[in-house]
């Protein structure tokens, strides 16, 4: 059963997904632009490869889809994994009509930005999995762009399969399923499990970033002398929203294809598959418990400020008190009443500044005495 990998270094896991989100970005933008101006584009502008699998090994060279299903179907155990990116109506048509979809599958790869499930047509499943991209913070000028998500699609037929990714890079993993060939035995179905395993990896690998961010946050919220920023662990509840329904979703619907279409998925597949599973649910707990950390560091928040306003409060309260009662002798003797007898003694007036400052320290020990200075 294939294990987790050992944790990157964060600055080099944020370098390569920046790098891979700009790629895709570039591709779904040009994509976009040519769906608006209406113009007929050939389906191999959205195929990022082709590739004949024949009995564990990958046939040379790259094929149109048509002449891979042709030779997928001359052989007794090959199939055809065919890589798509954002592709259109029209083009998902074409294909569907190649490889015989169900018009249901090829509206939902189309429409994309779907709740991951596991659904099935005939003899065939189609698979939506929600991607996750995380970049610090500190790289981004929107703070909505510090987890983006997007998505893969899957579809298994019996001598094919079909990923199509949106708004997301997904490497080539043909080098590594050929590392080992028995996996690639097994059909279609390896593929599927490849991708999903990719996934599901990264989006668990990202989970425990962010475990770093969140303690920073929590450490910053009870330092006293540290100012709050409220804004900042707002930001990052949002985004980590965001990825609680990128993730969570997919551990019933795991659940409930393996335990639905084990006719069509061999066991070895299945075996694997929990393994996906389990590490999908432990991403999900990860990101669940980030969730209630940074609501209970925004009530944190909350109450800190409002203990800071209540304490400027009291300060500023002293502060008038003290000069209270300055104020009301310079106010009495500054209403020159015709008979004041103390306005006549030698020592009237150093009496009078006395008694001002005396009152002064007086309630200034007082404050302090009771934490209010």
């Amino acid at each position: 059963m294939p294990s987790i990998n050992p944790l990157p270094r964060a600055k080099q896991a944020r370098e390569l997904l920046t790098k891979a989100e700009k790629s895709s970005d570039k591709t779904n933008a040009k994509a976009k632009a040519t769906e608006k101006t209406g113009l007929k584009v050939p389906v191999e502008r959205s195929v990022d490869f082709c590739r004949v699998i024949i009995d564990g090994q990958r046939a040379p060279g790259n094929y149109h889809y048509t002449r891979a299903l042709q030779q997928a179907n001359a052989a007794d155990n090959g199939f055809v994994w065919l890589a798509l990116r954002t592709p259109n109506e029209e083009q998902m048509e074409k294909i569907a009509e190649a490889f015989e979809i169900h018009e249901l599958i090829v509206e939902d790869a189309v429409r994309a930005h779907q709740r991951p499930k596991v659904e099935r047509y005939g003899d065939q499943l189609f698979c939506v999995i929600r991607t996750v991209t995380y970049r610090d913070d500190e790289e981004v000028l929107d703070s909505r762009e510090v987890i983006s998500t997007g998505e893969v699609q899957v579809l298994i037929g019996k001598n094919f399969v079909i990923t199509i990714r949106h708004d997301f890079k997904l490497p080539d993993l043909t080098t590594e399923l050929e590392e080992d060939p028995e996996i690639l035995e097994l059909g279609p179905t390896a593929v599927a499990w490849k991708v999903a395993d990719y996934i599901v990896e990264n989006s668990l690998r990202i989970s425990q970033n962010l475990s770093e961010d969140v303690d920073e946050l929590e450490n910053e919220v009870f330092n006293p002398r540290q100012p709050v920023n409220i804004e900042q662990i707002y930001t990052y509840k949002r985004e980590i929203l965001e990825m609680r329904h990128a993730i969570a979703p997919l551990v019933p619907a795991l659940k409930s294809g393996l335990s639905l279409n084990k006719d069509l998925l061999p066991k070895p597949i299945r075996e694997y598959l929990r393994d996906v599973l389990d590490n999908a649910a432990i991403a999900s707990d990860h990101i669940m418990g980030y969730d209630e950390r940074l609501s209970s560091l925004l009530d944190a928040s909350v109450a800190k400020v409002s203990m800071q306003q209540n304490k400027d409060m009291r300060t500023i309260s002293a502060v008038v008190g003290m000069a209270a009662m300055p104020t009301m002798i310079a106010g009495v003797y500054g209403m020159n009443f015709e008979y004041m007898p103390e306005l006549g003694w030698v020592w009237a007036y150093p009496a009078t500044l006395a008694v001002m400052f005396g009152s002064m320290l007086l309630m200034y020990w007082w404050f302090r005495h009771n934490h209010w200075l």
